[in-house]
């Protein structure tokens, strides 16, 4: 399993720990990523997802797991996630309009 959020793409980073000798060794930057279930509201269901926690933020920013899907950047989302999305807007065009 990737180092990478299922919703931003945010991955790990690269860098320099730079010492007070100014000695540069390579080091890497984590995502903060958590182990998260969502609760779709349109399919009814919940959704394991691997998320940063500034994805969840947005997310619950949002107004929760549908409406953040429905705008997010599919080049951005990982493949359940656009699996997801589609499944969504879906349901959502079956719908009758009230």
């Amino acid at each position: 399993m990737s180092r990478t959020c299922e919703l931003t793409a945010k991955a790990v980073m690269t860098g320099n720990n730079v010492s007070h000798a100014n000695n540069k060794t390579k080091r890497r930057f984590l995502p903060n990523l958590v182990n998260v279930t969502l609760i779709s509201e349109v399919l009814n269901q919940n959704v394991r997802l691997r998320v940063s926690a500034n994805a969840l933020r947005s997310v619950e920013h949002r107004g929760g797991l549908d409406a953040f899907l429905a705008k997010a950047d599919a080049k951005e989302l990982s493949q359940r996630a656009r699996l997801l999305k589609k499944q969504i807007a879906k349901k959502l065009a079956d719908q009758p309009a009230a």
